[in-house]
């Protein structure tokens, strides 16, 4: 029996009064929205759940690959950090196998349309297109919400489509539209959306429980070739201060929308700027383990649609090998590794000349079975075909994050 753990958290947006300008908690404006956190990387045991974790790497590999694509489609030329020399777009799109439903989610409350109908979606980081389940999409959208465009005044057929092939030979195609989009009461007029007319089975109810799937990244990423909603945001000046900024906690959790959240971080934030825009890439100072530093500087993105923490496998088997009693645990996959539970090591990533450390929660996740005291670690080694890391949600579990769009940086600080 699976333990799902649900988290009711908030979506706050900050009028702030000027770019880069703070309120105080207690004086913003709160149009908030519940959000619900799913994580199930392992059992009610505490057992790590093995196709969980393969589903994982498969839908971050080819999320990756997907952005690769789109990058040299609408920039015409190659993303800098492709290895690839050549990527097939049917292969790229064609290997994104969602794990049943043991997602990790963390989704929430927007608008579309008009009149406007509420619907459900993962917030996303990593990508930069939205899309729901269109009113053609049958049964393997049951149980989702619908959007309607015919429905809608103020919806607009582009005349495009798009499709998201998956590792089950299913996928996510649709039709684009233009139509009003709202989160935490701030409207998108003529924002591109799709309507889907397929979903995979990973995307499926009860297996996604989200209705769609919101990206947060840039647009030279987007399949559509589009801006994304939070981009057009500011566009339109629906909010004076380009932020958005994460808690993702066992408790307490909110994404924020035009600024940060005073109360949930303390001290002051440590900024990176972002070296490439596609993704949310900065670099990375090194990575510690025990106090020692074992790793360099490298480039990495944040990931809020990504667990695990992703990274080069000769780079990741000089960390374990930094920790004693640390060995391959190829039976999860190739670049998996487990250590005693017993002596679950301090490991911190640096940012800006800052460490900022890893939970024993987060960076273990859970025995490998019922009868081990052996644990998986939650920094995993894969050739990805990008000459970056993917620093994704056992990271961000553990600093409060700030994607700062009008100064093109990322901002952690510790959690209040």
């Amino acid at each position: 029996m699976r333990n799902t753990l649900s988290l009711i958290v908030m979506i706050t947006l900050l009028p702030l009064l000027a770019a880069g300008s703070a309120i105080p908690f207690d004086q913003m404006q709160q149009n908030s929205v519940a959000l619900t956190r799913r994580w199930e990387v392992q059992d009610a045991e505490g057992i790590v759940d093995y196709q969980n974790l393969q589903g994982q790497m498969q839908m971050t590999t080819s999320k990756i690959a997907r952005g690769m694509v789109a990058y040299e489609k609408n920039m015409g030329q190659r993303h800098p950090a492709d290895l690839l020399e050549h990527r097939n777009l049917e292969r790229a799109v064609g290997h994104d196998g969602l794990a049943d439903d043991n997602n990790v989610l963390w989704y929430g409350t927007i608008t579309a349309g008009t009149p406007a109908v509420q619907y459900t979606v993962d917030f996303d980081t990593g990508s930069s297109d939205l899309f729901l389940p269109g009113p053609s999409c049958g049964q393997t959208c049951s149980g989702h919400k619908v959007y309607n465009p015919s429905h809608s005044s103020t919806s607009r057929d582009l005349h495009k489509t798009y499709r998201l092939s998956y590792g089950d030979g299913s996928s996510v195609r649709g039709e684009q539209y233009a139509d009003a989009v709202s989160i935490t009461g701030k409207k998108a007029t003529g924002q591109t959306l799709g309507a889907s007319t397929q979903y995979s089975s990973g995307f499926q109810s009860p297996r996604f429980p989200a209705d769609g799937l919101l990206g947060m990244g840039f647009q030279s990423i987007s399949v559509y070739n589009a801006p994304p909603l939070f981009q057009t945001l500011v566009s339109q000046r629906q909010i004076s201060t380009p932020i958005f900024a994460f808690k993702l906690a066992k408790s307490g959790s909110e994404l924020t929308i035009g600024g940060v959240n005073n109360a949930l971080y303390r001290d002051s934030f440590t900024y990176v700027p972002v070296t490439h825009q596609g993704y949310w890439q900065v670099n990375m100072d090194g990575v510690s383990v025990n106090g020692g530093r074992v790793l360099g500087g490298t480039s990495v993105i944040i990931d809020s649609g990504t667990t695990l923490i992703v990274g080069e496998p000769h780079a990741v088997q000089r960390l374990y090998s930094n920790i004693p009693g640390a060995q391959p645990a190829n039976e999860f996959g190739q670049g998996f590794y487990s250590f005693p539970c017993a002596n679950i090591p301090d490991v911190s990533l640096t940012f800006g000349g800052h460490q900022f450390h890893l939970s024993a929660d987060t960076f273990n996740l859970g025995r490998e079975s019922a009868s081990s005291n052996r644990c998986i670690g939650g920094v995993v080694g894969q050739n990805i075909g990008a000459s970056f890391w993917i620093v994704g949600d056992v990271f961000m579990r553990n600093v409060y994050t700030a994607f700062d769009l009008g100064h093109n940086r990322v901002g952690f600080a510790n959690l209040a």
